[in-house]
C-alpha cells in the first residue's frame, strides 16, 4: 500500500468534510445506519470467518467476544449511529465572545482536527464508532484494525464507503490499512504532513510504540487497571451488586474491574459474602488478608508479582485488603489507576478525599466503572477513552475530535 497517496487522499477528503453541511453529514451517517442493517448477512459471514480463524489461532473466549458480531450487535452498532445523528454539531460552534476595548468581536470557533489516525485491536464496533464520530465532526480517518477483525472490518468499510459516496462525500473521507503488516503502521506514525493525530485503542505495548515511534501527536487511552474500594461506612449488601455487576456484566472491556479494595474493618464480612456470590463465575487472586479470608473458595490463588498490574479482561480479579481510604488510594498510585475507578461509602468525608486524590480519567462513588463508556455519558458514541492529561480525558465524543481557530471581526481596524 502507498501510505503517502494515503495520506493525501485522507488531507484532501478533510477539506470537503471541513466545509460540509451538518444536514450533508447526517444524511451519510443515516446512509450507513441502513446499510449496516441492509448488508447484516456478508457483514455476520465476514464475521464468522474472523471468528473461526480466532479460534484455530487459540484466542481466550474474552478475546472472541470482543471480535464477535451477532444481529443484535449489529443492529446496537446501527442504532449508535443514529444517536450520532441527534448530537449537536460541534464545528462551526463559538466559545468564549468577547468585545475588546478597541471595538474587535473575537470569539474561539471549533474547527475539525483534520485527519484522524486511529490503531486498535479486535472489536470491529470500533470502525463505526470511529467513522461516525469522524464524519459528523468532519475529520478524515484512516483505520487499521487488528488482524482478528481483517474480514469484518473489510466488510464494514466497503459498507461506509458506498454511503459516503452515495453521500456526496468523498469515499476516502474513511480509509483502511488492508495489510496486517507492521512496517505500514510505523509509515503511518511518520505522516505528519497528512495526519493530524494518533488514537491508538489497545494494550500497554501499542500505546508504547506509538508514543515511541510518532511524528504526530499521540492521544492515550483504553488501558488502565480499575478499582473499586469498598469503605467501611459503605452498604455492604449493594456494593455487592456494583461490584459483581463491573467484574462479570462484559469482563473483555476495557472498563471492568480488575481490582477490588476492602476496607480492613469490613473485609472479612464483604468478602465471604462476595465470594459465595461469585462461586463458579471468577477467579481469585489475592495478597495475604485476603487470601486468609477466602481460604477454602473455589479458583482462588496467592497473588504473585506483577498481578496488581495486570488488566485482566477476563473473569480474573485481584483482591486485597487495605487499613483505610489513604492506603487504598496508595496503592491506585501505585498500580496505574488512570482509567476508571470507584469507591463504595457512605462518608461524604472519604468520597471527597477519594475523588480529589485519584488520577483517574473516570471516578466515580456508589457506581459500577461499566459507565464509562461514551453512549452512557451522553457522548454518543466514543472514539476512544483517554487517560492522558492534556486536550482530552475519559470517553472521547464529538467536542474532543476538534480544535478551535480565533476569529476576530471589526470594522476595518489597525493596530496602532
Amino acid at each position: 500500500m502507498d501510505m503517502i497517496q494515503m495520506g493525501r487522499d485522507a488531507k484532501q477528503a478533510s477539506f470537503a468534510l471541513a466545509t460540509a453541511s451538518t444536514a450533508q453529514k447526517n444524511q451519510a451517517l443515516h446512509i450507513i445506519a441502513d446499510e449496516l442493517e441492509a448488508n447484516l448477512p456478508a457483514i455476520l459471514a465476514a464475521n464468522a470467518i474472523d471468528i473461526n480463524l480466532g479460534r484455530e489461532a487459540g484466542l481466550t473466549e474474552a478475546l472472541l467476544d470482543r471480535l464477535l458480531l451477532n444481529e443484535q450487535r449489529l443492529k446496537g452498532i446501527a442504532d449508535d449511529v443514529r444517536n450520532v445523528i441527534t448530537l449537536n454539531d460541534p464545528v462551526g460552534s463559538e466559545m468564549d465572545s468577547k468585545v475588546l476595548e478597541n471595538g474587535m468581536s473575537l470569539s474561539r470557533r471549533r474547527v475539525p482536527l483534520g485527519v484522524v489516525g486511529v490503531i486498535y485491536e479486535a472489536r470491529p464496533n470500533v470502525t463505526i464508532d470511529i467513522a461516525a464520530l469522524c464524519l459528523k465532526t468532519g475529520n478524515a480517518s484512516i483505520l487499521r484494525g487488528g488482524k482478528e477483525t481483517f474480514h469484518s472490518n473489510m466488510e464494514l468499510v466497503k459498507v461506509i464507503q458506498s454511503a459516503l459516496s452515495k453521500a456526496g462525500l468523498p469515499a476516502a473521507s474513511v480509509q483502511y490499512i488492508e495489510k496486517p503488516d507492521r512496517e505500514l503502521v510505523s509509515q503511518l506514525l511518520k505522516l505528519d504532513d497528512y495526519v493530524d493525530m494518533i488514537i491508538p485503542r489497545g494494550g500497554a505495548g501499542l500505546h508504547k510504540m506509538c508514543k515511541e515511534n510518532s511524528n504526530i501527536p499521540v492521544i492515550i487511552g483504553g488501558f488502565g487497571i480499575s478499582h473499586i474500594f469498598v469503605d467501611e461506612s459503605a452498604d455492604l449488601t449493594r456494593s455487592m451488586d456494583v461490584v459483581e455487576n463491573a467484574k462479570v456484566q462484559r469482563p473483555s472491556a476495557c472498563n471492568s474491574l480488575d481490582t477490588l479494595l476492602v476496607h480492613e474493618k469490613v473485609a472479612t464480612e464483604f468478602l465471604a459474602a462476595f465470594s459465595q456470590r461469585i462461586q463458579g463465575k471468577v477467579a481469585l487472586v489475592a495478597e495475604p488478608k485476603a487470601l486468609a479470608i477466602l481460604d477454602g473458595a473455589d479458583d482462588l490463588r496467592a497473588a504473585k508479582e506483577g498481578d496488581f498490574d495486570t488488566e485482566w479482561l477476563s473473569y480474573t480479579l485481584g483482591v486485597k485488603v487495605v487499613a483505610n481510604v489513604d492506603e487504598a488510594i496508595d496503592h491506585m498510585r501505585i498500580h496505574n489507576a488512570s482509567h476508571s475507578d470507584a469507591i463504595m461509602t457512605n462518608s461524604l468525608v472519604s468520597a471527597e478525599k477519594f475523588i480529589n486524590s485519584v488520577g483517574s480519567a473516570a471516578v466515580y462513588v456508589n457506581a459500577s466503572t461499566r459507565f464509562t463508556d461514551g453512549a452512557q455519558f451522553g457522548l454518543g458514541a466514543e472514539v476512544a477513552v483517554s487517560t492522558q492529561k492534556l486536550h482530552a480525558r475519559g470517553p472521547m465524543g464529538l467536542e474532543e475530535l476538534t480544535s478551535y481557530k480565533w476569529v476576530g471581526k471589526a470594522d476595518y481596524l489597525a493596530r496602532p
